[in-house]
């Protein structure tokens, strides 16, 4: 089994910034799409940053230009910084990570989520 562990998450003032990592451990013989994703309260789960095995990305609109992703192939890490936070920021961030095992199967698993609160 392949497990996702997320770390990183806080409480932040408005215009503060935050780093979430995560790590995928586990039988992957292949990784392939690595990203972020979060919930608040309420609301659907949305997307909010993806990363190819290449190192492409792709970004919700409402974070372009402030947060980046980005990750380590050697580590199976996937990292997400996060700058000039705003309180519509607030969610559970969960992670997620594509990948095949040798026998090509593929897999889509999530972490278990990190709370990021922007509060003053």
């Amino acid at each position: 089994q392949v497990q996702l562990v997320e770390s990183g998450g806080g409480l932040v003032q408005p215009g503060g910034t935050l780093r979430l990592s995560c790590a995928a451990s586990g039988s992957i013989f292949s990784m392939n799409t690595m990203g972020w994703y979060r919930q608040a309260p309420g609301k659907e789960r949305e997307l909010v940053a993806v990363i190819a095995s290449g190192g492409s990305t792709n970004y919700a609109d409402s974070v372009k230009g402030r947060f980046t992703i980005s990750r380590d192939n050697a580590k199976n890490t996937v990292y997400l910084q996060m700058n000039s936070l705003k309180p519509e920021d607030t969610a559970v961030y969960y992670c997620n990570a594509v990948y095949y095992n040798k026998l090509g199967y593929r897999y889509n698993n999530w972490g278990q989520g990190t709370q990021v609160t922007v509060s003053s």
